[in-house]
């Protein structure tokens, strides 16, 4: 596929026999100063997030805020209940019987803490795209069963396609291949 005004390069990409290879070449590309890279294995690889440098998520902290939010929302929507808009004296406790909120605060707390675990990553993910311009590499579907793949996007400031395929092609990999965004 030739780089027309239609198809614009993506980047290059590495296939590799093995999973150490791909951590030691992921070492290598992040050691280069190339910081927008992706890897895809069939299977988890142990130290290939440390290798292509990505950070810690804020998924945790998204999850946390809708779990609080749900706790204290739950907490008070039974307190105006019990207190403001239906007052019942039940066995002459006070109406704002807390440790009778605990079970419905606990409950909203993990609806909204799965609800925002959920659309969190869905977001953080850049979700729903069923097309990846990946997908068109030659061998990618190699991916999903034997075939590791190292991925350098054109938008890196570090990218120059002549540089980075000299630096692709010396890490040992079965053959650099340019990808294009359709």
């Amino acid at each position: 596929m030739s780089d027309t005004n239609e198809n614009k390069l993506y980047g290059l990409v590495v296939e590799f026999g093995d999973s150490n290879a791909l951590v030691k070449a992921a070492e290598r590309v992040r050691d280069s100063g190339y910081t927008h890279t992706d890897a895809h294995a069939p299977f988890p690889v142990h130290g290939l997030t440390e290798a292509l440098g990505i950070r810690r998520t804020i998924l945790p902290w998204i999850v946390l805020g809708g779990g609080l939010t749900g706790c204290i929302g739950g907490f008070m929507l039974q307190y105006w209940v019990s207190v403001s808009a239906y007052p019942l004296n039940v066995g002459g406790r006070p109406l704002n019987s807390w440790p009778s909120f605990i079970p419905v605060a606990f409950e909203c707390t993990i609806l909204l803490a799965g609800l925002s675990a959920m659309i969190g990553m869905i977001a953080l993910n850049g979700l729903p795209r069923p097309h990846h311009p990946v997908f068109n590499a030659p061998n990618f579907e190699r991916a999903s069963g034997n075939g590791f793949f190292l991925v350098v996007e054109a938008d890196d400031p570090q990218f120059d396609l002549q540089s980075t395929r000299a630096l692709l092609d010396d890490l040992g990999g079965a053959a650099v291949s340019e990808v294009y965004d359709d």
